[in-house]
């Protein structure tokens, strides 16, 4: 049995965000019933393609039924009510006001279900002077500072390698929708939950908001090196990068005395001690690198290992994949699709013991599921058939 498998969700997101959100939700075992528009979640139209079918969508929507919807229509927002009145969760990622505008918002899901947990998911939250701003996951990293401590010394402003807000703010979703079905199950009833991708983000930089709460420290761009502490980056080797974390003192002195054999620089009055070595941080990466500009990145891994010392290589994505740890602890896998046949996909980084996440269906196909799940909300075959002729529903043709 999954954790989840008495939940059922109904999933209002699109690209990244929220759908991420109701797929963990979904590997985890809710039912999750994902509406789209007629002219489907935005996610379909960002490619890689394989004929119609987008990776990017099949990526982000497993373990979901789909059901092509049009809710500006009176008649689909009624079909999505009678949906919702046997959901437990309901998650949406419009920008503030317009789910009341289609009525779909939390006072009218709540009259057909009132212990409902409804999730807003938005750049800025519910409230404040820029709750109806629309944003994207670069607006916010922008507007969380993130642009600015993010790269090398003097460039750029430089954004995360991933869409770092989108990401923290559909971890912030779950943990929300957890909190209060764990409170509902002790008798709490629903609750409106507000998720903010800006306030998400903030929520994860502690280093940083200890140096400026602590010391008035603005978090500048700094590479790869820590704020703080020292050596702690990525050098050059003979054939790439090594990451090293020699971040005590006597790890500073194996280093220095046993890997590199350079004695001297542990004595060296420029590096006496973390701060004095984050202070000379470009001379120590000079002198550091002379010695590691010799051999190989598998070389220093070894040596760095063998002596205590946290090592690895920089790898590239494909790098990262294909590390037999990563392998070994299934981080990839391959499931059917109807279309697509074999596809590659992530799995949960979620170990449990006794009840493991799971992929138990492919991403929906457009419409793939749209009258079967309408018949099970009660409306009747002869509805269905007028509302897709209308356009109001799309099946899989």
């Amino acid at each position: 049995m999954l954790p989840l498998e008495k939940m059922r969700v109904l999933d209002l997101t699109r690209v990244l965000a929220g759908p991420y959100a109701t797929m963990v939700l979904g590997d985890l075992g809710a039912e999750v019933i994902k509406v789209e528009p007629p002219g489907g979640d935005d996610s379909r139209l960002m490619g890689p393609f394989d004929g119609a079918e987008s990776y990017c969508y099949v990526q982000v929507n497993r373990n979901k039924r789909g059901v092509v919807l049009d809710v500006k229509d009176p008649r689909g927002r009624d079909a999505l009510l009678k949906i919702a009145a046997d959901c437990d969760v309901f998650v949406e990622n419009f920008r503030p006001g317009t789910t009341e505008r289609l009525g779909c918002d939390y006072e009218s899901v709540r009259a057909v279900r009132p212990d409902v947990i409804y999730c807003s998911i938005s750049g800025f939250g519910q409230t404040g002077p820029y709750a109806r701003r629309p944003a994207y996951d670069i607006i916010t990293q922008g507007m969380a500072g993130f642009l600015r401590m993010t790269g090398h010394p003097g460039g750029p402003p430089a954004k995360c390698g991933i869409a770092i807000n989108d990401l923290a703010g559909a971890v912030t979703a779950v943990q929300s929708i957890l909190a209060a079905h764990i409170a509902r199950l002790g008798g709490a009833g629903g609750q409106y939950l507000d998720v903010s991708l800006v306030e998400s983000g903030l929520a994860w930089t502690v280093w940083e908001a200890a140096g400026l709460f602590g010391a008035g420290d603005l978090p500048e761009p700094v590479g790869t090196r820590h704020r703080r502490s020292a050596p702690y980056q990525a050098y050059r080797t003979r054939d790439g990068y090594v990451t090293i974390g020699a971040n005590t003192e006597r790890m500073w002195r194996v280093l220095c005395v046993d890997v590199l054999g350079r004695p001297e620089l542990a004595d060296d009055p420029r590096y006496t001690d973390p701060t004095a070595r984050t202070r000379h941080a470009d001379e120590l990466e000079a002198d550091l690198e002379v010695v590691l500009a010799t051999r190989t990145t598998t070389h220093w891994v070894e040596q760095l290992l063998a002596a205590g010392i946290p090592a690895g290589p920089v790898y590239t994505y494909e790098e990262a994949l294909a590390d037999p740890h990563v392998r070994e602890r299934g981080v990839t896998t391959q499931i059917q699709h109807p279309t697509l046949g074999v596809v590659d996909m992530l799995t949960s980084p979620l170990r449990l013991s006794e009840t493991p996440p799971a992929i138990r269906r492919p991403s929906p196909r457009f419409g793939e599921h749209s009258v079967e799940v309408l018949t099970e909300a009660g409306l009747d075959g002869e509805l269905i058939g007028q509302l897709e002729r209308d356009g109001v529903v799309v099946g899989l043709t």
